[in-house]
């Protein structure tokens, strides 16, 4: 199917590992431009040098995105490089474990700053180019903003208020035919899940108890086809869908878990 996003400029935060690299990856293919915001330059760099490489646009942006004055710039430069915004992917965070036991107040207060202020920020300073461009915009929110973890207030209160802006902003935009949706990744092999499990007494078995829980196939979501639905909520063939949560898991949070 031709998603008709060539040469739509996309902005991906987080856009280098895990969930961000398969969006990335997947605008190439479908011939658009990845504007990538990662914190690790190493890695972002070699990703915009394989789609050079290739033949294809791209560009990598190091940077974090904790102050305004960032999300501005890089909204900016984007402009001036390719002359317009057409959408994002906000989908930089970590879980940094910020809980009521083992947190403080000045620790959760940071990780509301720095894992979703920059959602603002972003796409504040692109919302005359989403005007013009009829934009989209796709927030990368996570199961735990419904079914909780424990131990990570910070983190979840941060994936719930994505979901309340996306729907906010649907609202606040659709006059202008601007569309915002929100993808829940579930369970997903990304590096910080890898690093999030590694620190069970035994990962392999606590890896087997998730799977098992998970109705369709038993096994884990890929990044990619995290990926695929960002590409249909991004294109112009899902030009009717707005302020929807959509989850990609397999059944893991919809389906009795007496199924499994």
């Amino acid at each position: 199917m031709n998603l008709q996003l060539n040469g739509k400029v996309i902005i991906v935060s987080g856009g280098v590992q895990g969930i961000g690299r398969s969006v990335s990856r997947e605008l190439v293919r479908e011939h658009a431009i990845p504007v990538i915001i990662d914190r690790s330059a190493p890695a972002g760099i070699s990703l915009e040098k394989e789609f050079v490489d290739d033949g294809r646009d791209g560009l990598f942006i190091h940077a974090t995105l904790e102050d305004e004055r960032i999300s501005r710039k890089i909204i900016d430069q984007t402009i001036m490089k390719f002359g317009r915004v057409d959408g994002i992917v906000n989908n930089a965070g970590m879980n940094d474990g910020v809980g009521l036991q083992n947190g403080t107040l000045s620790a959760f207060r940071s990780s509301v700053l720095a894992n979703l202020s920059y959602y603002y920020d972003l796409v504040h300073f692109s919302v005359e180019q989403f005007i013009k461009n009829k934009g989209s915009i796709v927030n990368i929110s996570s199961k735990i903003a419904v079914t909780d973890q424990g131990g990570t207030s910070g983190y979840t209160a941060i994936k719930g208020a994505q979901l309340v802006l996306t729907r906010e902003w649907a609202v606040e935009l659709a006059s202008y035919e601007i569309r915002v949706n929100a993808i829940f990744p579930v369970e997903v092999m990304t590096p910080q899940y890898k690093k999030w499990i590694s620190n069970f007494n035994d990962p392999t078995q606590e890896f087997d108890r998730i799977i098992s829980k998970i109705p369709l196939e038993k096994r884990m979501t890929t990044s990619t086809e995290i990926a695929v639905m960002g590409m249909f909520l991004l294109s112009s063939k899902s030009s009717h869908i707005t302020g929807q949560w959509q989850h990609i898991d397999g059944g893991y949070v919809h389906l009795d878990r007496s199924i499994s």
